[in-house]
């Protein structure tokens, strides 16, 4: 039995009378365990969601078994994984349910472990609940970061009322109306009859939030006290949040509601609390058009375009067009090497030519021009990150990106297998010198399809593959890129700077939002 010192003690207190030490191997972060061809190292992820949570790394296949960590709520329905179906369209609500119930108040030690995470190689993701991930984790951890630093995930309100007699109902339907009217997405729950666990979800997922009650008992109706208790108990924060009351003789819930939500962090409150006795009054219907015109004013204003005359050339123009994703191979004497590009497209069918650009600093560009022969390995959906960093973000002058037993074609080049979904080989019939960057137009002299998997797209890319980048404690000052997450730390950024990594230069950097 592999466990640390508080497994231990809990299964002490579990098991009264059973001694099971003897048969323990305590182990503590970092300790490695061998168990045959797989060697395992430990994680702590204290509270996340007991305190003698961790997870286990297999160090062989990349594998993590992640405890309580990504997992959801739900029948599987014969599927493994997360893959399998549309994960974030049929089981993101009952993932959101499962975290912020589970760990929604400890957003600071699932921080800890999302850093811990991001330091490893992972290939599957194994929790205790719910599907095993193999790929696009990018798009769950990007909600983990939200939900774990009590970030929105969408502009809305959730609208949560408890209602006797159907009047508090009404308001909070009003409400509800004016505020669509205005273009801003609403969510309506009556905490009398949807389980509370659905209502936390909604408040961590969305930006304001509206809570109507009735009195009762010179206090907030008892659903309504209850849930406010469990949200406030989760920790929430950074919310913008509005009081609706309801009493026929001495209305009190709503100071009593805002009481309790002043433990929370980062609440802003809006004022004027709208008032009813009874039933709404036909006066009144100002009073809620009121609130609405307050809860709009807070929500961001879309920006506008600049003056033609000001600025003539959007940079963020220009990744709206579409791009693939490809690994470009080469080889000059006994040396194999192969790159990430984005731009290779068919010029001819007839004859079958392509264009690859490739950036002069690049060694595949000088093993190409030297050779004259090339493949291009068209990455899939299947491709995971590993494969971007290997061939995108280190240099074949300081590291081997084939091995000697590599696939090639008839040509003698290298090309790339996994993650891929056809190759094509090609010899080089003209070069045009672009500045930075060099077109060679080659024609065709092999092509293979080596999977079914749709052909990955630079958006694609960047919306499911690339990390989403991390929150740090202490802010930066400094410039991310767009292109590969490289981070440069300064007050300017040096017009001619070039990213280190994906040689992409200072314009596709953009300042770091502290």
């Amino acid at each position: 039995m592999i466990c640390n010192d508080k497994i231990r003690t809990m299964i002490a207190q579990f098991f009264r009378g059973d001694d099971f030490s003897a048969r323990m191997d305590i182990v503590k972060e970092g300790d490695t365990f061998k168990a045959g061809r797989h060697e395992l190292t430990f994680v702590m992820a204290p509270m996340v969601h007991w305190p003698e949570v961790m997870m286990t790394y297999d160090l062989t296949d990349k594998i993590l078994f992640s405890a309580d960590a990504f997992g959801t709520f739900g029948a599987l329905n014969g599927k493994l994984f997360a893959d399998e179906c549309d994960f974030m369209a049929e089981f993101l609500d009952e993932a959101r349910r499962y975290y912020t119930n589970i760990v929604g108040k400890y957003g600071m030690q699932v921080q800890a472990v999302l850093k811990k995470a991001a330091a490893l190689e992972i290939a599957y993701v194994c929790p205790l609940h719910g599907f095993v991930w193999r790929r696009n984790l990018g798009d769950f951890i990007d909600k983990y970061q939200k939900w774990s630093t009590y970030t929105p995930e969408e502009q809305g309100v959730m609208i949560a009322y408890a209602s006797v007699y159907g009047n508090t109902e009404n308001a909070a339907e009003i409400l509800s109306s004016e505020l669509r009217e205005r273009g801003i997405q609403t969510a309506m729950y009556d905490v009398s009859m949807i389980a509370a666990s659905d209502i936390v979800a909604a408040a961590f997922k969305y930006s304001h939030l509206v809570f109507a009650s009735t009195t009762y008992n010179a206090g907030i109706f008892v659903t309504m006290e209850a849930l406010l208790a469990d949200l406030t108990a989760h920790n929430l924060q950074n919310r913008t949040v509005a009081f609706l009351e309801n009493g026929s003789w001495a209305p009190t819930s709503g100071n009593l509601m805002k009481a309790m939500f002043a433990k929370c962090k980062n609440i802003t409150f809006l004022e004027d609390t709208v008032t009813i006795k009874s039933a709404l009054a036909p006066e009144q219907h100002q009073a809620i058009r009121a609130l609405a015109e307050k809860i709009a004013a807070t929500f961001p204003k879309p920006e506008t375009a600049p003056e033609t005359a000001a600025l003539l050339i959007d940079n963020n123009a220009l990744f709206k067009l579409s791009y693939g994703l490809f690994v470009l191979s080469a080889k000059d004497g006994g040396k194999d090497n192969g790159c990430i590009i984005n731009t290779a497209i068919q010029v001819t069918d007839s004859p079958k030519r392509i264009s690859v650009t490739v950036n002069k600093n690049n060694l595949t560009h000088d093993m190409i021009h030297a050779s004259g022969l090339l493949n291009l390995s068209v990455l899939s959906t299947d491709a995971t990150f590993a494969t971007i960093e290997k061939y995108g973000f280190v240099s074949g002058r300081e590291v081997q990106k084939f091995a000697e037993n590599a696939p090639r074609t008839q040509s003698g080049v290298a090309y790339v297998t996994d993650g891929v979904c056809a190759v094509l080989s090609a010899k080089v019939i003209a070069e045009t010198d672009c500045g930075t960057h060099t077109t060679f137009l080659a024609e065709v002299t092999e092509a293979h399809v080596l999977s079914d998997a749709p052909a990955m797209t630079y958006a694609y890319y960047f919306e499911h593959v690339k990390p989403k980048p991390t929150f740090s404690d202490t802010p930066k000052t400094g410039y991310i890129c767009k292109i590969c997450g490289y981070v440069y730390e300064g007050e300017t950024l040096p017009p001619d700077f070039i990213c280190p990594l994906c040689k992409h230069g200072a314009e596709d950097f953009e300042k770091i939002k502290g």
